[in-house]
């Protein structure tokens, strides 16, 4: 099925719904929920009933978006009345989703809007997804204009902050022209740009300062530079009152050191006492969803994720087990490679 018909699908089905529940992942990041929040306005200014859902203490500074008072809170969800259809954005699996959500969305109709790489294209009974989109939000404004959907001002802001922060301010490999087409577009609108920008880059409170600080403290470089990492502890959160939301860049410290080609954030959210979390960055030829799938995570080439059921320090040992045995397999072919080339000479 391609997109044109993943629409027609997707629309016969949102038109068939009295209620509707949208949720992204676990931990929005700025493309889950600016994607969640200009979904529902668009589906609200079309006459439908929509409703968001997501645990807003881990927003952070994106909590300055307008629709996020409107958002259901994760724990009242049971309280709702119920729903008739779900649409899951930026992720394709139940494990992504916060626990809350997953016996709800379970027993409904689902619609899936990604545009991640290790999406197989099994989850929801329709697909709108394109891997080869810069965001969740650029597949939903492409939706909205197929469907002569109007844009507001802060349909447009929620757009830009989910596109602006998934391509890293479009230095991404995902910038694409119609990604530039989609930006243009969304800021016709009113998007206060320097606005934003200062808010999710240009300032940052004194916790997430600190936590930054301390993950400087624990940055390890081996493998000839190529790899670096850097790690915050379940205590380290606690002792700033810190959430996910106050790490989002602490990843780009390992990924600015010199020479380095893959970047690992280890970190433990105070909540989830039996997991550790990796996020990956990678360079040149390695593909981050090789690494994250071993685990179970997945992403895009160039930035993936996993969630490791192990305490902090067995997880590290076998995420540097499996870049090792990565790097060890990459050489060993360019080997074999380079042995042929011999021969053929």
């Amino acid at each position: 099925m391609d997109l044109k018909q993943s629409y027609s699908a997707a629309l016969k089905l949102i038109s068939s719904s009295k209620r509707i529940l949208v949720s992204g992942h676990l931990s929005p990041d700025g493309d889950s929920l600016g994607s969640m929040l200009a979904l529902v306005r668009f589906l609200a200014d079309a006459g439908y009933e929509a409703k968001a859902v997501a645990d807003i203490n881990a927003l952070g500074k994106l909590g300055f978006l307008d629709g996020v008072g409107d958002i259901i809170p994760v724990r009242k969800l049971r309280r709702q009345k119920k729903f008739d259809l779900f649409i899951a954005l930026d992720c394709s699996s139940f494990d992504r989703m916060p626990p809350e959500v997953r016996p709800v969305a379970q027993s409904l109709p689902k619609i899936c809007i990604d545009h991640h790489k290790t999406n197989d294209g099994t989850f929801g009974d329709v697909q709108m997804c394109d891997p080869r989109a810069s965001s969740t939000a650029e597949i939903i404004w492409r939706f909205a204009k197929w469907n002569e959907w109007p844009l507001c001002r802060e349909i447009a802001e929620a757009l830009w902050v989910a596109i602006v922060t998934d391509t890293g301010r479009f230095a991404y490999d995902s910038t694409s022209p119609q990604t530039l087409r989609a930006a243009g577009d969304i800021l016709k609108h009113g998007v206060r740009t320097a606005y934003i920008n200062d808010i999710i880059y240009g300032s940052f409170p004194r916790k997430a300062i600190e936590l930054k600080r301390i993950a400087w403290r624990s940055l390890h470089i081996w493998k000839n530079r190529k790899v670096a990492e850097v790690t915050l502890t379940r205590d380290d959160f606690r002792s700033v009152r810190g959430t996910k939301a106050d790490v989002e860049d602490v990843i780009e410290i390992p990924r600015s050191t010199a020479r380095n080609e893959i970047a690992l954030f280890f970190y433990q959210i105070p909540d989830r006492t039996k997991e550790t979390r990796c996020s990956i960055r990678t360079r040149g030829n390695w593909d981050a969803t090789e690494i994250a799938g071993r685990f179970g995570g997945g992403g895009h080439a160039k930035a993936a994720g996993c969630t490791i059921t192990a305490p902090l320090a067995k997880a590290k040992r076998l995420m540097r087990s499996a870049v090792k045995d990565i790097l060890k397999n990459a050489c060993r072919k360019t080997m074999r490679i380079n042995l042929q080339d011999v021969g053929r000479v």
